[in-house]
């Protein structure tokens, strides 16, 4: 099977769809027509799974006409002509109908696929309350005595514990339910999900009244959640009686608990709703979810019940095509403005309990911490602030100090000092380079002789300089020094290991990205809480290039002689690689297909304030390049400096990197596994 890289299918993603067809009650051949035709539409579209109504063959509304033999009869022979059909078609379509089976009545769900009828699944839970009264002329699920049915001339596998596993697509295996079945306490999708069904389907009528919509919201979103599958819901909607009740035609598609799709409500025509469901991230999550395989062994009795039937669709993978999900270009960032200040304020509130609790512990009063007029320190520095009236103390038990060295420029400097007065702390500031002439002169390093000579150990004893100042203070002072550095140079490498800036007694960003702290920096200026000068400081510091700064530059240039993205790539790409990689084990040909769908378009997603809005736009190209960077530094080099971090809460699901918490590795392993998948990807 030939595979493109810029196909959806060739990156464990599969198109599905939920499908709300127009019907007439009681007329099969107009309600066929109308189900092939969606197939068709959907099945162009690229889809392999399409999911229609609840009895879509009859319509649900048919009361005792169920009992009619010519409406029987004209259900099968509309089954007929749909399973004619799909043999024309790439996908394999579910639909719903009454059928008899000995001398019983079943609502049944059919799957038909390549021109053949794969199985029939009963519905298990018939609700016979309010405006039901389903048992009137149907039996349930375990009613029925066998284990498969004559059907339009083939013996076809029959029971509610059936399976359907695409071949060529072997991650993606559904399992069927209907309607009743997922409002029970425990759903026959609970079982089938832990017996390997990664796409759990629903063919239901469900008549809407108030508060119906937002309650199958809930419902499905929960139950995908906790299957951690996707889920899609069918509904039936225009055409069906409205005698005593009254139809929305709502279909959703749930994926772990993230709605990707549903289809409108309340229209008078037939309508289709398409997602990429990522079969692999449900797989991951399953494998990561160590009480997943639990709950398996707890419930064997009711896995082994399951059958598999297995069969091939002709999978559109040779073409390109593109995924039709939103890729979320920031990751640790939500797009939805309202999300995004909720997720700073708990990032911001976690940091700061989590320091009290440090603080409160230790016995310690006081924090001794490095603001370079930068980023990551700034924001610290805002931890720092609001720890401290938690406890109710002082700022001025956050002792500041800036440390300009050689190459500290004065804007920095300058952004540094304010900062400190809008914040209130007890300000101070060190000039290093005394010290770090001593201890170049020490080394016999060319510098301290006059020479240029900006090597590494030029710029770590620098680094190290300020660390071993902040070390000796909080000595001196019976403090804590404070880390600034974040989960994005953590992950790169992008720190001076032991006595630099590596290095803390306790790290209020150690999972932080850089994204995100861009952000929770922007929330804090745009919220006003620490005045109009201490956002305006803040929107200087937003807008200044990130750079070490340890480097001198040529004089009356006003741009710092190193740019760290230039370096190692711009933290916008760096951390979409981080997360995908470590919050899902992504290959990297998955990644980079992941990147190019959500970067290579400059008008998809791009927000105003977004950090280089003016340049959100990546090729292919550009992303293999700064992929290999991260790989080869995340795996490769960079280890040994992970794996002695010091204590730092854990903000978020994406991840950290501490050696005690969600990451544990060799501080020796190759990058060549990872970097040969991305030799592969084209350009």
């Amino acid at each position: 099977m030939k595979n493109s890289f810029f196909n959806l299918y060739s990156h464990d993603f599969a198109r599905v769809a939920v499908a709300t067809p127009r019907c007439k009650i009681a007329d099969p051949a107009f309600n066929a027509a109308e189900t092939v035709r969606l197939a068709q539409e959907a099945a162009a579209q690229g889809a392999v799974l399409v999911a229609f109504p609840e009895l879509g063959l009859t319509a649900y509304s048919c009361d005792d006409l169920f009992q009619q033999r010519a409406l029987l009869d004209g259900a099968e022979q509309a089954l007929g002509e749909i399973k004619d059909a799909s043999a024309k078609l790439s996908a394999a379509l579910i639909v719903g109908l009454p059928l008899r089976v000995q001398h019983q009545l079943f609502n049944c769900a059919v799957v038909v696929a390549g021109g053949k009828v794969l199985g029939v699944v009963p519905k298990c839970y018939l609700p016979n309350y309010g405006e039901f009264y389903e048992a009137r002329q149907f039996s349930a699920a375990d009613c029925a005595s066998v284990t498969s049915v004559e059907l339009l001339g083939e013996t076809v596998p029959f029971g509610a514990e059936l399976l359907f596993e695409v071949a060529n697509l072997p991650l993606l295996r559904f399992h069927i339910e209907i309607c009743e079945d997922v409002w029970v306490p425990v759903p026959p999708s609970s079982f089938a999900a832990l017996a390997g069904a990664t796409v759990l389907v629903n063919l239901s009528a469900s008549n809407v009244v108030v508060g119906k919509s937002g309650y199958r919201h809930q419902l499905v979103s929960q139950q995908s959640a906790r299957c951690l599958a996707a889920y899609l819901y069918t509904s039936a909607g225009a055409g069906e009686s409205s005698t005593d009740m009254a139809w929305d035609g709502q279909a959703l598609i749930y994926e772990n608990g993230v709605l990707l799709a549903e289809t409108e409500r309340f229209s008078d025509k037939s309508h289709i709703a398409y997602a990429d469901v990522d079969l692999e991230r449900l797989s991951r999550e399953r494998f990561h979810t160590t009480t997943f395989g639990q709950s398996v062994r707890r419930h064997a009795g009711e896995v082994s019940k399951f059958r598999v039937v297995r069969f091939e669709l002709d999978v559109p993978v040779d073409a390109q095509l593109p995924l039709q999900r939103t890729v979320e270009r920031f990751p640790y960032v939500p797009a939805d403005p309202a999300r995004r200040d909720e997720r700073c304020t708990e990032v911001y509130n976690i940091q700061v309990q989590a320091l009290v609790q440090r603080l409160s512990s230790s016995g310690m009063s006081k924090v001794v911490i490095g603001v370079s007029g930068g980023l990551d320190s700034t924001h610290a520095l805002l931890v720092c602030a609001k720890a401290m009236d938690r406890l109710k103390l002082p700022r001025s038990n956050i002792l500041a100090y800036t440390m300009p060295g050689f190459a500290t420029s004065e804007r920095t400097l300058k952004q540094a000092k304010e900062l400190m007065a809008a914040i209130g702390c007890a300000s101070h500031e060190i000039d290093i380079r005394p010290s770090c002439i001593q201890m170049l002169k020490d080394l016999g390093h060319p510098y301290a002789e006059g020479k240029e000579e900006y090597d590494v150990t030029f710029e770590n004893v620098q680094a190290g300089e300020r660390t071993s100042h902040l070390f000796r203070l909080a000595n001196f002072h019976n403090g804590i020094v404070i880390g600034t550095g974040d989960l994005s140079e953590l992950a790169l490498g992008w720190c001076t290991y032991g006595v630099g800036d590596h290095m803390s007694h306790y790290n209020v960003n150690a999972s932080v990205p850089k994204t995100l702290i861009t952000h929770l920096v922007r929330w804090v200026a745009d919220t006003g809480q620490i005045g109009t000068s201490g956002s305006h400081v803040l929107t200087a510091i937003l807008d200044t290039e990130i750079s070490p700064e340890l480097v001198p530059g040529k004089a009356n240039d006003s741009k710092p002689a190193q740019s760290t993205e230039r370096v190692i790539g711009p933290y916008e790409m760096q951390d979409f690689n981080l997360y995908y990689i470590l919050r899902y084990g992504f290959a990297p040909s998955k990644v980079a297909f992941l990147s190019y769908s959500a970067w290579h378009d400059r008008n998809a997603g791009v927000w105003p304030d977004a950090p280089h809005a003016d340049r959100n736009e990546y090729a292919i190209g550009d992303i293999k390049r700064y992929l290999g960077i991260f790989l080869f530094r995340f795996f490769k080099t960079s280890q040994f400096k992970r794996s002695c971090v010091p204590n730092g809460p854990k903000v978020g699901n994406g991840g950290s990197l501490s050696p005690r918490g969600d990451w544990r590795a060799p501080s020796d392993s190759e990058a060549t596994v990872w970097l040969d998948d991305l030799a592969n990807i084209p350009e």
